[in-house]
């Protein structure tokens, strides 16, 4: 998220009266860039990873593509998508974002669920790469999640299904609107190129 604050930053820099800061600004943002690509990339998992130079995986790293960090033809995006659904994705098909079991870690003690957010990123991912049809899949799932006023938790408890976490939470919420909009987009495109 550092990249993407200088990134934004650079772009905005003429309505923040900060010209004069874009050439540090860049210098700082392709640093950071060369760093996550050569550091956060993990071959041995074939997918971006958690951390610098570990083996844990993290559906943050779904972001990289979010925010346009690397486009969806980035085939180290396309391994870390397939990744994180291998390896993240619970019986219920919402995504945790980290495997605690492989040492992953967020610094806060106690289990998780699935975050609600971490699949909308999924879905968009997926919308984003052209793979309408999983995107509609994984936005239906966790989208059925929600309860009878259409309200969504951060959380899902894997075997019971219970809402858990803040609730309703604002990043669940918005991790839908993005993910339709990426369907939406998608399906755009789709249909320009359809008969």
């Amino acid at each position: 998220m550092c990249w993407v604050a200088l990134d934004r930053a650079i772009a905005m820099a003429g309505r923040l009266d900060a010209l004069a800061r874009v050439p540090a600004w860049t210098e700082a943002r392709e640093d950071i860039r060369r760093a996550i690509i050569d550091r956060g990339w993990n071959p041995r998992i074939d997918s971006f990873s958690q951390s610098f130079d570990e083996d844990e995986l993290d559906a943050s790293t779904l972001m990289l593509l979010t925010t346009g960090f690397l486009p969806a033809s980035d085939p180290r995006i396309q391994a870390t998508i397939r990744a994180i659904e291998t390896q993240l994705v619970d019986a219920r098909g919402l995504v945790r974002r980290y495997n605690p079991h492989d040492g992953a870690t967020d610094g806060v003690s106690g289990g998780e669920g699935p975050f609600l957010l971490c699949t909308y990123w999924l879905a968009e991912c997926l919308a984003m790469s052209g793979l309408l049809e999983r995107a509609r899949e994984v936005f239906e799932r966790v989208t059925a999640n929600a309860n009878d006023l259409g309200l969504l938790s951060e959380e899902i408890d894997s075997a019971s299904g219970e809402l858990l976490g803040n609730f309703p939470q604002a990043m669940s919420h918005i991790g839908l609107v993005n993910a339709a909009w990426a369907i939406t987009q998608a399906e755009s495109r789709s249909s320009v190129g359809s008969p």
